[in-house]
């Protein structure tokens, strides 16, 4: 969102907006270790073993290195939620959990937003462009008077809402047939790269409008 939100004002990468390479292989690494151990072993025990000392050992080498780990330490947390969530339940599917509760919470946030005119891409982008410390009202109706800028944030908004449909879509069934594995493989497939087109295809939408408006302000 913090890439998006200087959309139309300057370069845009794709990559730099998802944490960069590291951050990418950050990201993907323990549920990458996760599934292809289960796959290969189906001992949940050793999996998770192995794999939370991993999740740790990410934020202790970004600690050494005296880099922020703000980033590796929210993937620390949900990497341990899902592993204590699947040890607790003594399932391998449950790994997986956290992701349709948060996803279906973005999904339904996301879409009410749209139903009070007031696209949820919308309010991330501009809290983070211009935060507002009072006058909200007024910070609100800046930016959802602007026609353009506020269809093209509710087209943003509607594709995100879309990404969380098509996950749920694809993978619930997979959760609830017993697939762990094309579970696994379907959320790796369908996170990173999702993310990024997702980015990508937002960035498309608003940039002009956004630039456009931001020109306005300027006077």
């Amino acid at each position: 969102m913090a890439a998006l939100a200087q959309a139309g004002d300057g370069d845009f990468s794709v990559i730099r907006a998802i944490g960069g390479v590291r951050g990418v292989v950050e990201s993907v690494l323990p549920g990458l270790v996760f599934v292809v151990l289960f796959m290969v072993t189906s001992d949940l025990r050793l999996t998770i073993v192995v794999s939370a000392p991993l999740a740790v050992l990410q934020v202790l080498v970004r600690l050494v290195q005296r880099q922020s780990a703000m980033g590796a330490l929210g993937g620390l947390a949900a990497v341990a939620i899902c592993l204590v969530w699947a040890w607790r339940s003594n399932d391998a599917r449950n790994y997986y959990m956290l992701g349709f509760v948060t996803n279906a919470a973005y999904l339904v946030l996301l879409a009410a937003s749209l139903l009070a005119r007031t696209p949820g891409i919308g309010l991330l982008v501009e809290f983070i462009r211009t935060m507002p410390t009072s006058r909200f009202a007024i910070w609100l109706k800046g930016w959802r008077d602007d026609e353009p800028l506020r269809r093209a944030y509710a087209a943003a908004t509607a594709l995100w809402i879309g990404v969380f449909a098509l996950r749920l879509a694809v993978q619930v069934p997979l959760y609830a047939t017993d697939h762990v594995g094309w579970l696994g493989t379907a959320r790796l497939a369908m996170g990173l790269p999702f993310w990024a087109l997702a980015i990508w295809v937002s960035y498309l939408l608003i940039a002009t409008p956004l630039h456009c408006h931001r020109l306005a302000e300027r006077g």
